[in-house]
């Protein structure tokens, strides 16, 4: 395969072996006397300066948000077909297959330079060697293998920090599923990437055909030794002091600009005004100008509920798919847009168990939703996003009208962000931060502020667009797609879908003190596409896994507004 130079293992029988590489990009770089760190900027690569890469203020603050009960990665849990031959080896096998791609994503080779006392961000190496025997682990699940075994399993590796002595990733080979099909879990810090760069990731791991495993190379390839040296201490110092010196003099050249364009972009956003009856047709409440789509279409705060309290380390994990044609065709019945169906639904879930708890508030449910600000073509590994909220319209009983509220709300809100979004810095000067980001990150989570102030929204969802044709490794065809994300300390539940081939792949990953029956949520979701759709009585297809428990149908209690959860023993 591409990517390995020499073709020689130097290794006695018996033993594991050292793979060196070196990266074609970074070749190419020295052959020009340049460094395999840098990048093109017009490309939206990382500031580096030799073989240091410099973290941008969003990808830093995911450093700063971790605890030991939220660590900050993001994850993919997936279900292959027996590959040809058994999945014997194929833990092995994987590793070699990734030996020779290390070149194709940043994210396998770099890792975290911390700047002295925290001062700073902290930078981007490359790795002098890679550890793929810690990378890629192999595990078996006890008999008789089912999907929920493996829903445990990888809510409990997502609950795990990974080690930030090394490139900020793992991958995990899940044997013993039943029909003997081959499970996989991988993970990746999110300083390291956002959602639409994870798919970039994807790419350079799967392949669009199914190509054979390459035949096995004498012993099995346990270390890459990268093209990459690690600099010194000194001099990731020395660069870093230049780098946000060269920040703070470029910030505040940049300063008036920046303030005159978030004016120009916010002024229309707040004083955009829906359009006429547009609330009323959709029940919608009457006064939200631009400030209110800027919100969601809501107030300020969002209503309690068991969801808005500080978590805990243990994680509960559940899945859902959905045919994307089922989804695609309520959307255009209703002329919606995908993202307002897979908000109803989740709506229509929630309401039905909060209504199960008693724990239903009289005011929707607000959903954080993540927003993309990468430009097109842009696969830089790192975060480019931004927040915004929508309403889950969860205070209207009847489906179809919970999606025109949404979908209302949605339009409002879509304008504003058009306004806004080319205004949001992803970067901007660090000196100083980290001390501020884990005061504070360890002021909220250890004060359990989450328990005490009210909550800016209830729920994460997010939709990242994914692969339209099947995936392939090692000759396996990967059947799911199922992203697992981050809960946080006042919003409990995240809840992401993945389009993949044809599916709509949901991933339901929340603190399992707070919702431990995630997997019956799953299924009302599922209940909720049912409700949306008008062929639901002859069509119903969208199912939780077989293996789940089935929900259970509580009566309709009264509604009240939550009060503060209680603080973990």
């Amino acid at each position: 395969m591409g990517g390995r130079e020499g073709g020689r293992l130097g290794h006695r029988d018996g033993e594991s072996a050292t793979v060196r590489v070196a990266p074609p990009a970074a070749r190419a770089m020295i052959g020009r006397g340049g460094d395999p760190m840098q990048q093109d900027p017009g490309r939206g690569g990382l500031a580096t300066e030799g073989a240091v890469g410099f973290m941008n203020g969003l990808d830093a603050l995911f450093l700063y948000l971790e605890s030991p009960e939220t660590p900050m990665h993001v994850g993919s849990m997936h279900v292959f077909e027996p590959p040809a031959g058994g999945g014997e080896g194929f833990a092995a096998a994987v590793r070699a297959h990734l030996a020779a791609r290390l070149d194709r994503a940043d994210v396998f080779t770099r890792k975290l330079a911390p700047m002295p006392l925290g001062i700073a961000n902290p930078a981007w190496v490359r790795a002098a060697e890679v550890e793929l025997e810690h990378h890629v682990r192999r595990m078996r699940l006890p008999a008789p293998g089912t999907l929920a075994q493996f829903h445990d399993l990888v809510g409990s590796l997502h609950a795990r920090p990974l080690d930030r002595s090394r490139p900020l990733w793992e991958m995990v080979v899940v044997e013993g599923l039943q029909d003997g099909r081959i499970g996989f879990y991988a993970k990746v810090h999110h300083a390291g990437l956002d959602g639409q760069a994870g798919v970039a990731l994807a790419q350079a791991v799967y392949d669009v055909v199914a190509r054979a495993a390459p035949a096995p190379l004498g012993a099995p390839v346990s270390t890459v030794a990268t093209s990459g040296h690690e600099p010194g201490a000194a001099r990731v110092a020395a660069a870093g002091a230049r780098h946000n010196a060269a920040q703070l003099l470029g910030f505040g050249a940049r300063l008036p600009a920046l303030l005159r364009s978030v004016a120009q972009a916010v002024g229309p956003a707040l004083g955009r005004q829906p359009a006429a009856g547009a609330a009323g047709a959709a029940g919608a409440p009457e006064a939200t100008g631009g400030a209110g789509a800027l919100l969601g279409g809501e107030g300020l705060l969002a209503p309690r509920t068991a969801l808005n309290a500080s978590i805990s380390r243990r994680r509960a994990f559940a899945t859902l798919s959905v045919p994307l044609a089922r989804a695609r065709a309520i959307a255009h019945r209703h002329e919606a847009s995908l993202n307002d169906v897979v908000l109803a639904a989740c709506g229509g879930a929630l309401r039905e168990w909060l209504l199960a708890r008693d724990d239903l508030p009289a005011e929707s449910l607000l959903a954080a939703m993540p927003v993309s600000l990468r430009r097109p073509g842009d696969t830089t590994s790192n975060t480019q996003a931004m927040m915004a909220r929508m309403t889950l319209a969860t205070d209207i009983a009847d489906p179809v009208e919970r999606l025109r509220r949404i979908r209302d709300a949605s339009g409002r809100i879509k304008g504003a962000l058009r306004d806004v979004k080319s205004a949001v810095p992803t970067e901007f000067p660090s000196l100083g931060l980290p001390w501020l980001g884990n005061a504070l990150a360890a002021l909220w989570g250890r004060g359990r502020l989450a328990n005490r102030l009210p909550p800016l929204a209830n729920v994460i969802v997010s939709n990242v667009p994914g692969p339209a044709v099947p995936l392939y490794l090692l000759g396996a065809r990967m059947l799911h797609y199922w992203p697992v994300s981050i809960p946080y300390h006042g919003v409990a539940l995240n809840v992401t879908v993945q389009s993949y081939a044809g599916s709509l792949d949901f991933g339901l990953i929340a603190c399992r003190r707070a919702v431990p029956d995630v997997d019956a949520l799953a299924t009302l979701l599922a209940r909720a596409f049912d409700a949306l759709d008008a062929d639901a009585a002859r069509a119903s297809d969208a199912r939780p896994p077989s293996d789940a428990p089935p929900a259970t149908t509580a009566p309709a209690p009264r509604r009240r507004r939550a009060a503060a959860p209680k603080a973990d023993r």
